[in-house]
């Protein structure tokens, strides 16, 4: 499950892509992006330590970009290229937002999305002490099969800022695509679903 706060936030994550978008490579767009928010959803980490969030964006009326990004009360240990911006959160203090494709937690739980047919967690929000059950907007699903094995995806051995940004380690290659809506993948894949359209590729993993 993921557990969510009602806070305060600034900057805001939106504020923090603004800033961030303009820097990549793929990123084609007004150099004020202004992005709002299309759909959202988290995926667990086991440990409860990182939030990973797959978020989806639009800046006018361009694509939909897909963005993920990890929320960490610590910096990731050489993770200096994929940080986005840090932020202060009323609840949980300083946090450190990263784009999610150099970090760790996410990788791992994106390749056991796909390889065993998972989606996204359960959402809890923290309201004076009590969790209540918010619904995502948008649900995920991987292609694979319940109960597939799934390597430790272990340290980036390569990485590019691209569109499709791939993500190498010693176990498994994974494929993220950033803007969505003309990828045609024949292996394990992610799918997202939201206001309900048709599934649309975020994500692939081929084992190594």
């Amino acid at each position: 499950m993921a557990l969510l706060y009602r806070a305060d936030i600034r900057p805001t994550k939106f504020e923090l892509i603004d800033s961030w978008l303009p820097g990549r490579s793929w990123y084609q767009g007004p150099a004020e992006p202004g992005v709002r928010r299309v759909a959202a959803c988290r995926f667990d980490d086991p440990d409860g330590e990182v939030g990973v969030e797959t978020l989806l964006v639009q800046a006018g009326d361009g694509p939909v970009l897909h963005v993920p990004l990890t929320y960490r009360g610590a910096p990731l240990p050489g993770g200096e290229p994929w940080l986005v911006g840090t932020t202060e959160h009323s609840v949980l203090g300083t946090r450190w937002v990263y784009d999610a494709t150099g970090d760790p937690v996410y990788l791992q739980t994106l390749a056991t999305a796909i390889l065993t047919g998972g989606g996204e967690a359960d959402e809890f929000v923290d309201v004076d002490g009590r969790q209540e059950r918010r619904a995502p907007a948008m649900s995920l699903r991987g292609s694979g099969a319940p109960g597939a094995a799934v390597p430790v995806v272990g340290a980036i051995e390569q990485a590019a800022d691209a569109d499709p940004a791939r993500i190498v380690t010693r176990t498994v290659e994974l494929t993220v695509h950033r803007m969505l809506g003309s990828a045609d993948g024949t292996g394990l894949v992610l799918t997202g679903v939201w206001d309900g359209g048709s599934p649309t590729i975020l994500a692939e993993a081929t084992l190594r």
